[in-house]
């Protein structure tokens, strides 16, 4: 009895929408990666599922103020992990992102990302009677610079960002005053345009790797080098090529026979709009905008504060990932290496995920009784 009106209290709409998109990507990754030889990437993203279940159930369960009370040991061993990637991580294609855990790769950043919105949360909500006092803002932007420099140094210019814009839009539903954020985003607006400028104009730059360089001034020379932008542009000629309904599952010929590298990853997207066309794409864009509506809905009859800042900061997060992951296939933006959530293959982003999930819908179960 206990389990059923537990189960009743469980948003089963966000459950379901979760539930959707991965499986448009299973079934985009199995057919990426069809002809490929060998590859079990869809069996393992379905393997990567069921394990984040029970990671979202366990989220899901654990009363969040009993973890925000543990926000500085979580903050702390976030920390550590990072800290370890920078010494004894795995490199791959110059980057060294990765621990291996056993036989398993795990990508700290994704799970930092999540941590770090239930941390920042927390400290949010501690002195958000005092947020407009310049110490507390302090403390907090001490707090986030940490990971973010840790995890800018791996290289991963692009996670680091996500973690700022995220902290951005947990400031935004607290009480700071509108004088401060916009002094804020007027410092910010120029100090990046600087910083880019500054990027764009010195080749001998250090403020981001020479890759990521190359990525921006490539986008704004408009495609003179064909080889930085081969990915993007197979991209766009496979979206292009499906039209309104697609060729069909296992029929996308760009995708299928490997001309689009990494086809399953970071740019998922381009293999739904070539096999399952205009249409397809947009019915993955509207799961995405109906799964940010409702956790906005579930923010706003949040029991408290702290609730409401983890379920902003979470929905931001993958508004902000969706957002520029469908930028970079459709070359809106240079090429970062986001995945979208929930649909692009890999263990970590969809474990990260999960647990986000299970903390919005722990979150949600946690309403305050009312007579209606």
């Amino acid at each position: 009895m206990l389990i059923k009106n537990y189960l009743k209290q469980v948003d089963i709409i966000l459950i379901l929408i979760m539930t959707s998109l991965t499986g448009i990507g299973v079934l985009a990754i199995s057919s990426a990666t069809a002809y490929s030889g060998g590859d079990d990437s869809a069996s393992k993203q379905i393997i990567y599922f069921a394990v984040g279940l029970v990671l979202m159930a366990i989220a899901m369960t654990v009363d969040y103020h009993l973890l925000g009370e543990w926000y500085l040991i979580i903050y702390a061993l976030t920390v550590i992990v990072l800290i370890a990637v920078l010494i004894a991580g795995k490199s791959v294609n110059g980057a060294a992102r990765w621990i291996m855990i056993g036989p398993i790769q795990i990508q700290p950043s994704e799970f930092a990302k999540i941590s770090m919105i239930l941390c920042a949360a927390k400290l949010i909500d501690k002195y958000d009677k005092k947020i407009n006092e310049l110490w507390p803002i302090a403390i907090i932007g001490i707090f986030e610079f940490i990971p973010f420099i840790l995890i800018n140094r791996q290289p991963n210019l692009s996670t680091s960002i996500v973690l700022i814009i995220v902290l951005v839009i947990q400031l935004f539903v607290t009480k700071l005053n509108i004088k401060y954020i916009i002094t804020t985003a007027l410092i910010g607006i120029l100090v990046v345009t600087i910083a880019f400028v500054y990027i764009v104009k010195d080749p001998n730059q250090k403020l981001i790797a020479g890759y990521q360089r190359e990525r921006i001034v490539n986008k704004i020379n408009g495609g003179d080098n064909l080889a930085e932008r081969y990915q993007t542009n197979q991209a766009i000629h496979a979206i292009g090529s499906g039209g309104l309904e697609g060729k069909g599952l296992y029929e996308g010929s760009i995708s299928q026979l490997n001309y689009l590298p990494e086809s399953h990853n970071d740019f998922i997207i381009a293999v739904i709009g070539e096999e399952f066309g205009f249409i397809g794409a947009t019915v993955v864009i509207g799961l995405i905008l109906l799964l940010i509506a409702k956790g906005l809905w579930i923010a706003h009859g949040a029991l408290d504060n702290f609730g409401r800042f983890i379920v902003v900061g979470y929905i931001g997060m993958i508004a902000v990932q969706s957002f520029v992951n469908i930028g970079v296939v459709t070359d809106l933006l240079p090429n970062t290496g986001i995945p979208i959530p929930f649909i692009s293959a890999g263990g970590s982003s969809l474990w990260a995920n999960m647990i986000g999930m299970g903390l919005v819908l722990n979150v949600a179960m946690s309403k305050e009784e009312t007579m209606f």
